[in-house]
């Protein structure tokens, strides 16, 4: 099976596999085609190394061509399962065993799958992809989303991808002893947004609408200006407000910006969900 988690140890590789464990583990499984046991799991053992995604190197040694390094680990018998971390063995299983033992030794010794995406997630956020790592984040337990550091890597995704009101109510709530610089570079981006999405011309607008609330045209105005600044909820709303009255209101018009505001946000955004139920309501 051809996968970057997977290994076959020999003479040439073994010591830089071993040495690799100081950075991710490293299951040897000892195995020899004489012995049909130690054959048989290896597939199973390969799929568990790929269900892991690299949290995990599977280095297979066959015994019988590589007998010196056999003895050096002073393997005894068929099946020998040894688990490396930072050069030494730290655990291992002699005999026949049952795939749920195996992963039981393992999950001992690894990161559990919510520290995998926690890391996986600030890796990406590392590298720029936001949207990649939001997912992974939100995917976590409650109580991992509570804590200080994945609130602020939360706050950072929703801001990155333009989800501020998100973002804004986790930044109200970051505990004191996370409000670092990080912090403090994440609540200025969201000052900056405000300041922008608040311009003298909204502001002119919610005058006007405020004066003037039955007048559609203003409504429509204002809300492409929400929509231009990334305040879709807001624009929703608004519209939705003419809308459910009467749905061909300025002869149609309100109903396209509403359609299109929801085809910006597409189909998975929550918000556009929530008005396309409204909308499908009174249409169906």
């Amino acid at each position: 099976m051809q996968s970057p988690f997977i290994v076959e140890l020999n003479e040439q590789n073994f010591r830089q596999v071993l040495e690799g464990s100081m950075q991710t583990p490293v299951l040897i499984h000892f195995w020899a085609p004489m012995s049909q046991e130690s054959a048989q799991i290896i597939p199973d053992l390969q799929n568990l190394a790929q269900q892991y995604n690299g949290a995990f190197t599977l280095a297979l040694l066959n015994c019988e061509q590589e007998q010196a390094i056999a003895s050096q680990f002073g393997v005894q018998a068929l099946p020998t399962i040894a688990l490396f971390v930072n050069g030494q063995p730290v655990d291992g299983l002699g005999g026949p065993q049952e795939l749920h033992a195996i992963q039981a030794m393992l999950d001992k010794h690894l990161p559990s799958q919510d520290e995998q995406n926690l890391a996986k997630a600030a890796e990406f956020i590392q590298q720029g992809m936001h949207a990649q790592a939001l997912p992974l984040l939100q995917g976590l337990p409650e109580d991992k989303q509570a804590k200080g550091d994945v609130k602020l890597a939360l706050a950072d995704c929703y801001l990155e991808t333009q989800a501020f009101d998100q973002a804004k109510a986790l930044l109200n709530h970051i505990p004191l002893e996370y409000q670092d610089n990080y912090f403090k570079g994440l609540v200025a981006k969201l000052e900056l947004h405000e300041q922008s999405a608040n311009s003298p011309e909204i502001q002119s607008l919610e005058a006007s609408l405020q004066n003037n609330p039955s007048d559609a045209k203003i409504a429509a105005e204002l809300a492409l200006s929400y929509h231009q600044v990334n305040r879709d909820e807001e624009a929703l709303e608004l519209l939705w407000g003419f809308l459910k009255s009467d749905l061909n209101i300025l002869d149609g018009e309100l109903k396209k910006h509403f359609m299109d505001i929801l085809s910006a946000l597409g189909q998975g955004h929550a918000v556009a969900g929530k008005y396309r139920r409204q909308l499908y309501s009174l249409l169906y």
